[in-house]
């Protein structure tokens, strides 16, 4: 089987919409010479190629072999002309750059005064909007023009613009250190996920404690606020405190409450902000809260004034079928997530290009663990397959782990114990490797090793004996994310009492809320 080649330019031509295709021809066609045009006779050929394929591009003699590169490269240098020139991609950073280039070719003209009025108003703007690293540039051109020009317009304005750069230079590495944290956090939880051991703990809490910065609280703004929110969120995410996870990501979505104006501006955070919130809500498993902000949610994003575009789109795919998928295994009800799985995949196929291979891994667990659950354990194994064969998956280990874990689960349930020694071994092995042997883990290779070799009669008490084991350790610290991956206590007390596992957390939910 042949593989499709990518191509940055091919993938770019794909991802046009009919209407950026057109603005595309009638922005190059303004030039009567384009029409025959290389670059425009290569676009028309991969725009409608059904893949890349240079030997193709190469037979149809529009171009030769060594001019193509050069061809290539000012075809995609046009189409992001074209696209930047789209009132859709265009906000407000853009129009403050863009107002920003004018007074800066007035400045070359030596159009002092106009200069400095177009930089007056727009740096008035990017204030309103909290574009920091914009109105730096602003007052830094300001200061250059006014040390080659003295307007005397505004008495001490040498003062005012020193002042003014100083305080927003503060402010600016305050959101560059917070975002550096933010940043540092979030990679930990991808490469390794929460904190193993009190050790671990602690390293974590002495590098977030070192490297947040000095601030007080009313001098920051909103991107200071956001960054410093985020990563209070991650660190709490690290440590499994998920109340304070709840805390910390409710105060970035009130965040874009106090400023709506921001929410059009920045929607991929008021999106990350909302997913986070549901993420907290899951784990603390506040399910009446967790509908009414995913209701929320649902109908900000479909509002007219919501922006829309392609990275949007994906992010909105990812996340409303993320929660949609979280609210079926609150409420225990797996059959209805199962009604998901078929728009799921569709939504990987379609915008894979778009979603990262651990998220698409997530989903995979997900759908993989609706399908242990309401008994399909050979679906279930389908879809572990795709995570444990994943050679390129060099995030979230633990996600790894208890993909093989749940994998000895299926296999057990289903009755396919002529491979099971094996799976065993390389599971207790790969544990070993990514230092993920923790007593939990211990525990459940140890039963399942033994389970062959116990007696029929003797089975429902092995799990019994398990079962009180494994109890102790659900309010353990570090031993219970094990639980945030997999219902093992569920499983088990599914075999116990010989009731399917669904039906099992679905009662517990049902008990659960009765008595709230």
């Amino acid at each position: 089987m042949i593989r499709d080649q990518k191509d940055n330019l091919f993938s770019l031509i794909k991802s046009l919409t009919k209407s950026e295709k057109r603005q595309f021809k009638l922005y190059v066609g303004r030039i009567e010479g384009n029409v025959d045009a290389k670059f425009l006779n290569l676009f028309n050929f991969l725009d409608k190629a059904p893949r890349y394929s240079e030997k193709e591009i190469l037979n149809t003699g529009f171009v030769k072999k060594q001019q193509l590169p050069n061809v290539k490269a000012h075809l995609y240098k046009q189409i992001l002309i074209s696209l930047k020139l789209n009132p859709l991609h265009q906000n407000i950073r853009s129009q403050i750059r863009e107002q920003t280039e004018f007074a800066t070719i007035l400045y070359h003209k030596g159009l002092y005064k106009q200069s400095l009025k177009i930089l007056d108003k727009v740096k008035e703007i990017a204030f309103t909007h909290e574009e920091k690293n914009l109105v730096y540039e602003i007052v830094e051109l300001e200061k250059l023009i006014e040390s080659q020009y003295i307007t005397r317009s505004i008495e001490s304005r040498a003062d005012d613009l020193i002042d003014q750069s100083n305080a927003i230079s503060e402010l600016n590495v305050i959101a560059s250190k917070l975002s550096n944290l933010s940043l540092k956090l979030y990679s930990i939880i991808l490469k390794s996920g929460y904190v193993k051991s009190n050790q671990e703990k602690n390293e974590i809490l002495e590098y977030f404690d070192s490297n947040l910065p000095d601030f007080n609280i009313k001098d920051l703004g909103f991107r200071e606020k956001l960054w410093l929110y985020n990563s209070y969120l991650w660190l709490n995410f690290l440590v499994q405190d998920f109340s304070n996870c709840y805390k910390y990501s409710k105060k970035w979505v009130e965040l874009f409450t106090d400023h709506p104006r921001m929410i059009s501006l920045n929607p991929v955070w008021y999106l990350k902000g909302n997913q986070y919130l549901l993420e907290s809500l899951f784990y603390i498993q506040d399910h009446k809260r967790f509908e009414s902000t995913m209701e929320s949610l649902e109908q900000n994003i479909q509002s007219k004034s919501f922006p829309k575009d392609d990275n949007i789109e994906g992010l909105v795919f990812l996340y409303l079928n993320t929660d949609k998928l979280n609210l079926c295994f609150m409420r225990g009800l797996f059959h209805d997530g199962l009604e998901l799985v078929d728009g799921i995949l569709k939504g990987i196929k379609r915008f894979r290009d778009r979603i990262d291979e651990h998220h698409i891994m997530v989903f995979y667990y997900k759908i993989a663990s609706l399908y242990f659950c309401v008994g399909n354990n050979k679906e279930c194994i389908k879809y572990l397959k795709l995570i444990i064969n994943n050679k390129s998956l060099t995030m979230r280990e633990d996600l790894m782990c208890f993909s093989r874990i749940l994998n000895l689960f299926a296999h057990y349930d289903a009755g396919m114990d002529y491979h099971f020694d094996t799976h065993l071994r390389s599971t207790y092995k790969f544990l070993l490797k990514m230092n993920e042997l923790n007593e939990v883990q211990t525990e459940i290779i140890n039963f399942m090793k033994a389970l062959p070799d116990v007696f029929p009669h003797d089975v429902k008490s092995a799990f019994k004996e398990i079962l009180e084991k494994l109890k102790k350790y659900e309010d353990d610290p570090y031993e219970r994310r094990a639980f945030l991956y997999l219902d093992i206590i569920s499983w088990l007390e599914s075999k116990i009492n010989n009731i399917p596992v669904d039906q099992v957390i679905r009662n517990k939910f049902l008990e659960k809320n009765e008595k709230a």
